[in-house]
């Protein structure tokens, strides 16, 4: 009889959910991480009595109540809501794309008169099949929102000119003809009161985690020790590249403590110019309403990705659906192997999507063991 009946490798949101759902159900687990601390790319290291998002910002929204409850059962979110500003040449404009931001942009006030300037652009540009994501963006909001917010932006997050990124990128721009800042639809919406280590903590009480261990070092040993493996890394990786890398982008973090009350005013700020290397400054106080004496900020410069690099954003073009293709017909044949999360999946997930397939997946597995 193997010691654990499930080793976790990873302790990020899905390992963490997964972790403490099989355990209610009695199961015993082991959860691994290769970094010195729980939480993956929510953690937040405290500095001076600030919680900072050390691998970027996290702002948790969703419209599912379910979701919304079960965070709130580990720790208690605030009424936190994301209005961040774009800097564009030294102007500051609101977001998402709405009335104040149009006001601002080009002092209209009317939003009849908005919708007429904004379809107008576009029926002047007159894409009518656009081929990448600059035609697809104008096609959309027109040449003005295009160049001042999106384009320059873009072009840094993915290191490619928008002329030669895929349309799919850009699946929708909101327009909002309402005086409306909140950056999300969503119906919850907050940030969990004394940081996401407290999410982490609440969802791993009483499980067994080893920090600073990494899987592929110890894998032989590790299988012995457990029935089966949920596996939240890089899919590829698992299957040691055997047919390629998948892309990804990455991101550099650079943290500052700074002996001021109040940097930016705002949580974040965008900043769209092609001109400025990294693509925006978070103030980390603001997510908890801090009344701290001192403040950290973090500016985010996109970057390419290599081996050894945090991966962030998966680059799903059309080489790398078909590589990941050939990667998951592997995983479907693993019975013992169970995959999820977002790089074991190579998909962007916001954080309740994460929780919502982690909950799906041991409701499945469950239901699985049970069935006569």
């Amino acid at each position: 009889m193997k010691k654990y009946d499930f080793l976790i490798v990873g302790s990020g949101l899905f390992g963490s959910v997964f972790a403490h759902e099989m355990t209610k159900m009695g199961k015993k687990c082991l959860v691994i991480e290769k970094r010195d601390h729980k939480g993956g790319n929510v953690y937040c290291e405290s500095v001076e009595g600030i919680n900072v998002h050390k691998y970027g910002p996290h702002i948790f929204h969703t419209n599912d109540k379910g979701i919304w409850d079960y965070v709130n059962s580990f720790v208690e979110f605030n009424n936190f809501i994301y209005s961040p500003l774009a800097n564009y040449q030294g102007q500051l404009f609101n977001l998402p794309f709405n009335m104040n931001t149009f006001y601002q942009l080009w002092k209209i006030g009317n939003p009849k008169e908005v919708e007429k300037k904004i379809k107008e652009q576009i029926e002047k540009e007159n894409i009518t099949a656009p081929q990448n994501l600059e035609d697809q963006a104008i096609s959309m909001v027109g040449a003005d929102i295009y160049n001042v917010f999106i384009k320059g932006y873009t072009e840094k997050q993915w290191g490619r000119k928008a002329k030669e990124l895929p349309k799919f990128i850009i699946k929708r721009l909101p327009v909002r003809f309402t005086y409306d800042n909140n950056y999300f639809n969503d119906t919850y919406q907050g940030i969990p009161i004394g940081g996401y280590n407290k999410l982490i903590d609440g969802l791993l009480d009483g499980i067994e985690v080893r920090t600073g261990v990494d899987f592929f070092k110890d894998r032989n040993e590790l299988i012995q020790i457990t029935d089966r493996v949920v596996f939240t890394g890089k899919l590829d990786e698992f299957y040691d590249y055997k047919f390629g890398h998948l892309q990804y982008r990455s991101l550099r973090f650079e943290h500052k403590y700074l002996n001021l009350p109040n940097y930016q005013g705002v949580a974040g700020i965008n900043f769209t110019d092609l001109n400025v290397p990294y693509t925006r400054i978070i103030e980390h106080k603001h997510f908890e309403f801090g009344k701290q004496k001192g403040t950290v900020i973090t500016k985010e410069y996109p970057q390419e990705w290599s081996l050894g690099s945090e991966a962030f954003y998966p680059i799903n073009d059309r080489m790398n659906m078909e590589r990941l293709g050939v990667y998951q017909r592997l995983a479907k044949k693993e019975e013992k192997v169970i995959f999820g999360g977002r790089l074991a999946e190579y998909k962007y997930y916001d954080m309740h999507q994460v929780i919502a397939s982690a909950l799906s997946k041991v409701k499945k597995i469950i239901q699985a063991d049970t069935m006569p």
